[in-house]
């Protein structure tokens, strides 16, 4: 596939203004519309039918605009109706599935004209978004759709759909709560699915058939192997029922998208409308794959940046989404990442964006125009934190320890992951400016889960060992500023038998294992409390740099630990002052507190929360092996 010499214009995108027209198809009652951009053509026809599979039942031609834009208007209600395009390149026709489309067909094979307002489930309209005034005030947690209840124990009637996260009331074998009960007991504030949008690589039919989802195909249609039928619009009602159930119970709904790469390239929707436009390039025949797995898409075209921009606004306008996770965001420029942090903000302030700000091979486009580490600064966007991720664990799949697992030489990057890695002082500087932007966290659906990278780094340890490290690292995430986030199953020490890439690795290995939080009920407890004690105290979540700097002084300490306390009443919460101590010694190791006063111990090795464990007055303190503290004062003095 060579691109044509329209590719090689110089970026137009300082020049552009938003095209504030959607592109795609409408319709109401009375009428329809398709309105689209495609590259030099010489005529473009709409054929449509009534029927997911066989020949149109009438092709109509789309009537050329100005600048490539093609338009036709009918008065007719063509709702439910499958279509696709005809492109006519110097006489070669190319059949193309709607990149704009808000519904398609089994796997994809055609789009269909879908008037969203009657997708809506009964009580849409009154929907509305939880409140998250700040973005340190949301605990995260990832989860992908079919993993939630793919397991026989999840108790759900709807196992691998959409319609499983509506269920109230299910269980596992021993009767503990499993699902969106699970989720509401927890106490976290947002799920992030992993990809919802339509990709390419699982078969509708199939219900065996697995796979993350980090293959874009249809960026505006839900995808349908997550719906009861496929074939029909049910995959719109039905995800709109999952995010309403999820707001009724006060939880947002985070959506990841995949904006870096598509998975096809010469066969793409994208490529089909505009050959090679939407991707960057190393010659004139080689495509640029800074994304690793086949090509990288060109954020910064004109006509890029607005499909990108008009796919999160649709998302967060018509399915009330609460956030938006970029996949290798560090592949996209930053000026697109700025206009949709602008673009969301018109709609609500409170949604959140953030993403991971690296790529995975060298793009074809100056680093300094992407969206990496560091541009993030001062714009309300939100980055992986992989520098504190590594200090407490260390490397992902390998033996590598970090910090809780008795690491010398890493209080330094513990204390700048505690402070949100704010500019807290000359030595001691992140990668951020405010504690918003850096999401902490210790693992993900990427790499090895903590349980299974502790188990690499710790092969000859105690199951009771681990399960105290493991608990020790959430501790850490839990009690530093910026935004904390956890991959979904943690709580009951997920595992997925050492699979550090389980993206196509089925139900056995993916699942949420429910019967686990049986066997580890202890631990999810723990958590929980981590988690309830995060909400209930400002202090832990402080909304600025200038907070944290005020309120959060360090105490010294031996080795291999770490302590600091917040107050007088930081971020006006109700206890004075709160110390917070983190052991990364294999040894029982004592802190000194300075002055000798009365303080209540809330988090130890074994327990966690908002009640206390025990008191104490003393001038020092003895910490268990790999474990975190956290007590407070009713008086500063």
């Amino acid at each position: 596939m060579a691109k044509t010499s329209s590719q090689n214009d110089p970026d137009v995108s300082k020049k552009r203004t938003f095209n504030r027209e959607k592109l795609g198809a409408f319709c109401s009652p009375k009428t329809t519309i398709f309105h689209f951009w495609v590259k030099d053509a010489q005529a473009v026809s709409i054929s449509l039918t009534s029927r997911e599979e066989g020949p149109a039942e009438r092709t109509l031609d789309l009537y050329p605009l100005a600048d490539n834009y093609w338009y036709l208007q009918l008065d007719e209600d063509l709702h439910g109706t499958y279509y696709w395009l005809e492109i006519n390149r110097e006489g070669r026709i190319y059949k193309a599935v709607d990149p704009w489309a808000k519904a398609v067909s089994t796997n994809s094979q055609r789009a269909i004209v879908v008037d969203t307002s009657r997708t809506d489930p009964e009580g849409w309209q009154e929907d509305s978004r939880p409140d998250c005034d700040r973005a340190v005030d949301a605990v995260i947690y990832e989860v992908h759709v079919r993993d939630f209840s793919s397991h026989p124990q999840s108790g759900m009637e709807n196992r691998r759909q959409y319609l499983a996260f509506t269920e109230g009331g299910t269980t596992n074998s021993t009767g503990l709560s499993t699902g969106l009960d699970h989720l509401e007991e927890l106490g976290i504030t947002h799920v992030q699915l992993m990809p919802i949008y339509d990709f390419a690589t699982v078969d509708d039919t199939d219900p065996e058939d697995y796979n993350w989802g980090y293959d874009p195909y249809c960026y505006n249609s839900p995808e349908g192997s997550y719906a009861s039928n496929p074939e029909d619009l049910s995959r719109i009602t039905e995800l709109k029922q999952l995010i309403m159930a999820l707001h009724d119970r006060g939880i947002g709904v985070i959506m990841d998208v995949v904006f870096n790469h598509t998975y096809h390239t010469r066969h793409s929707p994208m490529n089909l409308i505009a050959p090679g436009y939407f991707y960057r390039w190393e010659t004139e025949y080689e495509v640029a794959n800074g994304s690793g797995v086949g090509n990288e898409v060109a954020t910064e075209r004109e006509k890029v940046r607005d499909f990108i921009l008009q796919s999160v606004t649709y998302w967060a306008e018509e399915y009330h989404i609460d956030g938006f996770r970029f996949d290798l965001m560090g592949l996209i420029d930053r000026e697109t990442m700025f206009e949709v942090r602008d673009r969301l903000d018109e709609i609500d302030e409170s949604m959140l964006v953030y993403g991971e700000p690296w790529y995975a091979l060298s793009p074809n486009i100056p680093e300094k125009r992407l969206m990496v580490k560091g541009a993030q600064r001062g714009r309300r966007i939100g980055v992986f934190n992989d520098e504190f991720r590594e200090a407490i664990k260390g490397d992902n799949d390998g033996p590598v320890p970090g910090f809780i697992t008795g690491r010398e030489g890493l209080e330094h990057e513990i204390k700048k992951g505690a402070v949100g890695h704010i500019p807290y002082r000359e030595s001691l500087m992140g990668l951020a400016d405010e504690p918003g932007e850096s999401i902490n966290y210790v693992s993900c659906h990427d790499n090895l889960t903590l349980w299974d990278k502790l188990k690499k780094t710790c092969p000859e340890r105690r199951e009771e060992v681990l399960v105290q490290l493991h608990r020790f690292a959430h501790a850490i995430i839990f009690t530093s500023q910026g935004v904390a986030f956890m991959h979904g199953g943690a709580e009951f020490l997920r595992t997925k038998y050492g699979d550090h890439n389980s993206y196509k690795s089925g139900d056995r290995v993916n699942a949420l294992k429910w019967n686990r939080k049986t066997r580890y009920q202890e631990t999810f407890e723990y958590i929980r409390g981590l988690i309830e004690l995060r909400r209930e105290h400002p202090a832990l979540r402080l909304p600025d740099s200038q907070a944290i700097r005020e309120n959060l002084e360090f105490l010294d300490t031996p080795e291999k630990t770490a302590a600091f306390k917040l107050g007088p009443h930081a971020g006006g919460d109700s206890w004075a002052e709160i110390l917070i101590i983190y052991n990364g010694n294999w040894d029982w190791t004592k802190i000194g507190l300075g002055e000798r006063k009365k303080r209540h111990v809330v988090v130890d090795e074994s327990q966690a929360g908002l009640e206390t464990i025990r008191s104490f007055q003393d001038v020092e303190v003895e910490l268990s092996p790999h474990s975190a503290m956290v007590m407070h004062c009713e008086t500063v003095r």
